[in-house]
């Protein structure tokens, strides 16, 4: 080979091997199941023992990866599906919890897609149980009632923006409501700020979630979301206490505006190697239902986690969950009760890569 062809592709090679060091791709994912017992959990007071995906979190799967262009200046994108451990299926569409695509700097972290509204990112931090599916009510209720009065988990159609400043966090998200009728029409914001330092933790988050104009009013439904919450940390010990204020007001303005305050407060206890313990309590109160007799929800957690490794835990968590004036309810945010009152337990391994 000729020195300048030999020069050159020496040069080519490491241009080609620079490019690769810049960009990273990973393969990652959580895979979580167990056997849970249900009291009440169809008609007739029967109950109900299966194999259940996602004890402590949602099981899945996804890829992500970034591009360093130099400058502190990165490309970042992400795909993420959840999965059912129970029959291989999956949780929704492909990617239906994330795909996005954006850039990431010192001004902080822009993408454009599927993905966890800030308020998500936010409340999440500050609730006992992570949002486990077995048993958590802070992103919504039981799913007995007509409503959950929670929150909206992730946005389609969105834009995003997330920062930080010393121990502040801070973050925005619009969800376009691609309507016909207007900007407004079927459009999402979400805005929260998060606090962090020295053992202490605050949040305040605020969601709106627009509906479509009602031609006899000129006006749409609305749902508004607020949060506020706190926790500390000192030695082994951790404590939670979060509320959540749901208003839903009906275009047609015709009846009351719907009302659902949900409170919940927790501590976690780490004071032996590889083990946490967590107690939790979640209570809804309900206004303006029609009927005009509230549920108003109450629902008790503990949970026993140990560390088996850094990637595997196994767990066990019981809960018991109540409503008032015989109406229904149940522990799940995702499976209905038929009772007044249930009882659950689970036993489940998780393990992530």
């Amino acid at each position: 080979m000729k020195s300048p062809s030999f020069a050159l592709a020496i040069l080519a090679l490491g241009a080609s091997a620079a490019a690769q060091a810049q960009s990273s791709v990973q393969i990652y994912g959580l895979l979580d199941a167990g056997v849970d017992y249900a009291s009440d959990a169809g008609a007739g007071g029967k109950s109900a023992t299966r194999v259940s995906s996602g004890g402590m979190n949602t099981s899945r799967w996804g890829l992500r990866g970034s591009e360093d262009m130099g400058g502190g200046l990165k490309a970042v994108w992400n795909l993420e599906g959840g999965v059912l451990m129970d029959s291989g299926g999956a949780d929704g569409a492909l990617f239906r919890r994330q795909a996005y695509v954006g850039l990431d700097g010192r001004f902080g972290r822009v993408v454009l897609g599927r993905s966890f509204t800030s308020v998500y990112d936010t409340v999440i931090q500050f609730d006992p149980m992570g949002f486990a599916p077995f048993y958590s009510w802070a992103t919504g209720g039981p799913a007995t009632g007509a409503s959950r009065y929670g929150m909206t988990t992730g946005f389609d159609n969105m834009l995003k923006y997330a920062g930080t400043s010393g121990a502040f966090k801070y973050g925005a998200s619009y969800g376009f409501g691609e309507q016909g009728n207007g900007a407004r029409d079927s459009a999402k914001l979400a805005a929260a700020l998060s606090y962090s330092a020295k053992g202490l933790g605050l949040m305040g988050t605020w969601e709106r979630i627009d509906g479509n104009t009602l031609p006899a009013s000129g006006r749409r439904d609305e749902t508004s979301v607020i949060h506020a919450g706190a926790t500390y940390e000192a030695g082994a010990f951790k404590l939670y206490l979060s509320g959540r204020d749901y208003r839903a007001r009906q275009g047609n303005r015709t009846l009351r505006d719907v009302e659902g305050q949900t409170v919940w407060a927790g501590l976690a206890w780490k004071g032996l190697p590889n083990t946490t313990l967590t107690g939790a309590v979640y209570r809804i109160d309900v206004r303006n239902v029609a009927g005009g007799t509230d549920a108003d929800p109450l629902m008790y957690v503990a949970r026993y986690r140990y560390a088996l490794s850094k990637r595997t835990d196994v767990y066990v968590a019981a809960a018991y969950a109540k409503a008032k004036n015989a109406r229904l309810t149940g522990l799940s945010r995702d499976d209905a009760g038929f009772a007044d009152t249930q009882r659950g337990v689970i036993a489940g391994v998780q393990h992530r890569f």
